[in-house]
């Protein structure tokens, strides 16, 4: 694959972005495509290992070697069918997702990994800009109906495969627009929200049809907000509908009960975000919640917490400080030990790099009123990890004496979701497993089955907390599932 000498000719190339100091200053996307020719050499630097570690650690096994070979030879429309056929949305993947492919590479082992998700972002890009990117109506009909709960990636990725089939779609989402946590919970700067909308074009050319706005199950549920007008029974889903997916997100955030919790200024993160992304697409919020001027903590150190760093920066807040509970990661992994799962090792965004301080092996213990029901500070302590002897177990102990009190205008709390709102399963008397989420397996027969018969469930909704490849591969998988259900076989790939 690629040219044969190629990983030894050529080096890695990241994607060119805009300097730090003048993206704060807008929502835009600020990380540019590779151009022909550069694509080209960096898939010249695929090695043709002979076992392609890459495409297992993609969870939609992409053809990763061979289109990166296309793209060396200049063969680009063949290249996108080819991403295409594993991957229903890699405009997506190729901005957010953080590359487990690259981690499996094999020049990994003692280079610089091939830039998987660089080459995936050229490909989509110039598909769209070539018009390549067609709607795919089905070639006939089969008359059954499908309805699809919640239109992230995993909704989106299962309707479009059902349409494909030949079944009737209907997407049925809470919020006033398509796309789940791409549109709400992903700032513009990392996804521009017209990304969604020509997948939401294309799908409609396909025949699926999308009903934002449409609460299904019982009302009151947490993460409902006022745009949510209609209520739809889980009762008349099943009358309606020969099978029932439910690809919710898993929206159940991870909360801190410490004293001062409920001081005004403490929000969880997806309070904060989503917010912003409405003001992006020209909404009027009333009372949002802003980190202008602010002193800003962000606790958690993941992707959410990341995201809360950048848009805090980009509101103009005074100073922006990231706690993580574990401790400081190294540098660079143990690539003998790791390779090709994903390492552990210290990661920075392009959040990060734009001004935040960090710091690690910090546990919160209180926050602080400024005598008016609003935080004033945030008290905290260091903590050590120490291998428990007995069970071999990491555990957590306190610094005596290491306690400190910081300045805090604003708390976000990102360390991320529990599970999936458990409403909406309770609705259709779904059986959950040990975390909360949808039971139900993706092997053998009735694989994403619930043990509600005809509803099905994938991504997080079953699966809990994950990245959104893993929702597209659930999605995709689901979407078989349903149609081998109705049909008694199917032809979409799994």
């Amino acid at each position: 694959m690629g040219k044969v000498t190629g990983f030894l000719e050529f080096q890695r190339l990241s994607e060119a972005a805009e300097d730090a100091t003048t993206r704060v200053r807008h929502y835009r996307e600020f990380v540019m495509h590779l151009s022909d020719e550069e694509a080209s050499r960096q898939g010249a630097r695929c090695m043709d290992c002979g076992t392609p570690f890459c495409q297992s650690g993609c969870p939609v096994n992409n053809i990763i070697p061979d289109w990166n070979d296309l793209v060396y030879r200049g063969n680009w429309k063949l290249a996108l069918d080819t991403l295409h056929s594993t991957n229903n949305f890699p405009e997506f993947t190729g901005r957010i997702c953080p590359a487990p492919c690259e981690a499996a590479c094999t020049l990994n082992i003692n280079s610089d990994p091939v830039g998987i998700k660089s080459i995936e972002h050229a490909i989509i890009d110039k598909g769209w800009e070539m018009g390549w990117v067609l709607p795919q109506p089905p070639v006939r009909a089969t008359g059954r109906k499908v309805a699809v709960v919640g239109s992230g990636p995993a909704g989106l990725a299962c309707a479009q495969q059902l349409a494909r089939a030949g079944h009737e779609v209907t997407v049925f989402e809470k919020n006033d627009r398509i796309g789940g946590l791409l549109r709400y919970g992903i700032p513009d700067f990392k996804l521009e929200k017209r990304h969604i909308d020509r997948r939401i074009a294309q799908m409609q050319a396909e025949g699926v049809r999308f009903r934002p706005g449409v609460l299904v199950g019982e009302a009151g549920a947490p993460g409902v907000t006022d745009w949510s007008r209609e209520r739809m029974p889980a009762a008349r889903l099943l009358e309606e509908f020969d099978a029932v997916a439910l690809t919710g997100g898993a929206e159940l955030a991870r909360d801190l009960p410490v004293p001062g919790r409920e001081l005004h200024g403490v929000h969880f993160a997806m309070e904060f975000l989503p917010q912003q992304n409405r003001v992006v697409a020209g909404d009027a919020v009333a009372g949002q919640i802003l980190a202008t001027g602010k002193h800003v903590i962000v606790i958690g150190g993941g992707d959410t917490g990341s995201d809360c760093v950048g848009t805090s920066n980009r509101q103009g807040a005074g100073s922006v400080t990231q706690f993580e509970l574990m401790p400081q990661p190294p540098e660079r992994e143990n690539k003998a030990l790791t390779w090709p799962n994903w390492p552990y090792k210290l990661r920075t965004s392009s959040s990060h790099e734009e001004g935040c301080g960090r710091d690690w092996a910090v546990t919160t213990k209180r926050f602080v009123d400024d005598g008016q029901g609003r935080v004033r500070a945030l008290v905290a302590a260091r903590v050590e990890w120490k291998k428990d002897e007995a069970s071999g177990q990491l555990r957590m102990s306190e610094v005596p004496g290491s306690e400190f009190e910081l300045r805090a205008d604003l708390v976000l709390l990102a360390m991320g979701f529990v599970s999936p709102v458990g409403k909406l399963l309770d609705a259709f008397g779904v059986r959950k497993d040990a975390r909360g989420n949808a039971q139900a397996g993706t092997d053998g027969e009735g694989c994403y089955a619930t043990s509600v018969p005809r509803v099905f469930a994938a991504g997080d909704m079953r699966r809990g907390q994950s990245l959104v490849v893993w929702a597209i591969r659930e999605g995709r998988q689901c979407a078989r599932a349903i149609d081998e259900f109705l049909m008694g076989a199917s032809e979409l790939p799994r």
